[in-house]
């Protein structure tokens, strides 16, 4: 496997891991029988913690696909691995200061999350003119 597919599995377990650690401080008030009960999401913390992991699920489906078409599509490998490495970096920072409730700076990484994923998915496309 490519550091860049591990990074699509990094990604699934960081959007995984965003909630569960959430579920598990609060098992006292967890009901298993009802895991997408509003009132357990009422805590600040934990409704940041909801949207956190909702985002991971929205942002996943495009970094996967952008990797994949890449690969298949023959970009530079170690281009797709160094951006594949960024987007994870900058995703494990995003769910931080979401967490931390900055907001600014949240919406400052997805934006460049967003713009590595387009670079991803673009890439074999501008193959021909990298100097790689």
């Amino acid at each position: 496997m490519t550091v860049a597919e591990w990074c699509v599995f990094g990604t699934l377990m960081l959007y995984l891991l965003t909630i569960a650690p959430i579920k598990w401080v609060g098992f006292r008030s967890f009901d298993n029988s009802r895991p997408r009960d509003p009132g357990f999401y009422n805590d600040p913390i934990r409704a940041r913690a909801l949207g956190a992991h909702l985002n991971g699920i929205e942002a996943f489906p495009f970094f996967a696909f952008a990797v994949l078409l890449a690969e298949f599509r023959a970009a530079p490998q170690n281009l797709i691995n160094e951006l594949a490495v960024l987007f994870l970096i900058v995703r494990i920072a995003y769910v931080f200061t979401y967490l931390g409730d900055r907001p600014t700076l949240r919406s400052i990484l997805w934006s460049i999350g967003f713009v590595i994923n387009v670079g991803i998915f673009f890439l074999p496309m501008i193959r021909g003119w990298l100097l790689v």
